[in-house]
């Protein structure tokens, strides 16, 4: 009886013993295809193996602003006539998002890409950092504001890496592009500013009769002070020959994602903007657009990225027309 117990425990110890290997082989395997593919995805980067995106051809004479969904991340594209890029925010850079901006960016085919982060929350920064790791870049526009803390200097890290020129563009400054395009800084109001939102660069664009205010994400007074300054004197805004009519908006992208505290009707009623466009995640939990921000917006056409997915307005010869599920 005895020796049979001991052959018994003699098996389940060497039973023990080769499950035990096994699950360390395992392990073993699991870590080492984990290194192999950090290795990898550190000498060859995933995303640079990213497809583009088919965006429909641009006609000759064309500007084209892109809105894309970001979730609740801001990210504009202005195509200028002859193919070069102005890239207004990018999103949080989350992998997701991330990857999608890299394939739209792509999709352009562009060799001119410049960026402009208008302030540093982390919604409309965050997304640069991957395009200046994976394209060429011109120029990069930095906020006057900038976090202490947050992640921002990982922002700030990849514009060093990439080597590109950095500006800063501050109220009447103005950015040229082709065709007669030209965008005029609004906003910030002046290099002292301690409000990060309503330090965000607010621009004016005009293309061929065409006007378009891109609000960031300032707040109502904030609006209100534009809208009463330029109640006092409407070329106060213009930078030279680069008129800023902005009584003669058409197109308006809503300020803070369609935030209650935003698009007051001061400011809303001076632009008298026919389209507007609102950037905002679907179902997200900050309540973007507030009903309250809709029901002030209720003279204009409302295009949403959370309904709509990306939005492209294409500008030529004094007219434009809206497009969404464009791309194949």
């Amino acid at each position: 009886m005895k020796d049979e117990w001991t052959k018994r425990e003699q098996r389940r110890r060497r039973h023990h013993t080769l499950f035990t290997r096994r699950r360390v082989l395992r392990w073993s395997a699991c870590t080492a295809a984990i290194i192999l593919v950090a290795l990898i995805c550190l000498l060859f980067p995933f995303r640079s193996l990213l497809p583009a995106y088919k965006i429909p051809a641009r006609a000759e004479g064309e500007l084209r602003l892109h809105f894309l969904n970001m979730g609740q991340g801001d990210c504009t594209v202005v195509e200028f006539p002859e193919g070069e890029l102005l890239v207004i925010d990018g999103g949080d850079g989350s992998w997701a998002y991330g990857n999608r901006l890299i394939r739209y960016i792509k999709g352009f085919g562009s060799k001119e890409i410049s960026l402009l982060v208008t302030h540093a929350d982390h919604d409309h920064y965050g997304g640069m950092i991957p395009l200046l790791r994976y394209f060429d870049i011109r120029r990069i526009y930095l906020p006057i504001l900038a976090e202490e803390a947050g992640g921002y200097e990982k922002l700030t890290d990849a514009v060093a890496e990439n080597g590109c020129e950095q500006l800063t563009i501050s109220r009447y400054g103005v950015i040229e592009g082709s065709g007669g395009a030209y965008l005029v800084c609004l906003n910030p109001y002046s290099m002292s500013e301690t409000d990060i939102n309503d330090a965000s660069t607010v621009l004016f664009l005009h293309y061929e009769g065409v006007n378009v205010v891109l609000a960031a994400d300032i707040s109502e007074s904030r609006e209100r002070l534009l809208a009463r300054e330029y109640a006092l004197d409407e070329h106060l805004f213009d930078s030279g020959e680069y008129a800023v009519p902005l009584a003669q908006t058409h197109i308006l992208k809503v300020s803070h994602h369609g935030s209650a505290y935003a698009s007051s009707s001061e400011w809303l009623s001076l632009l008298g903007a026919e389209t507007a466009v609102i950037s905002c995640g679907q179902g997200n939990s900050y309540g973007h657009p507030s009903q309250e921000a809709l029901a002030r917006l209720a003279g204009s056409q409302i295009f949403r990225t959370d309904e709509l997915g990306d939005i492209m307005i294409t500008i030529r010869a004094g007219g434009y027309h809206v497009e969404t599920h464009y791309l194949s």
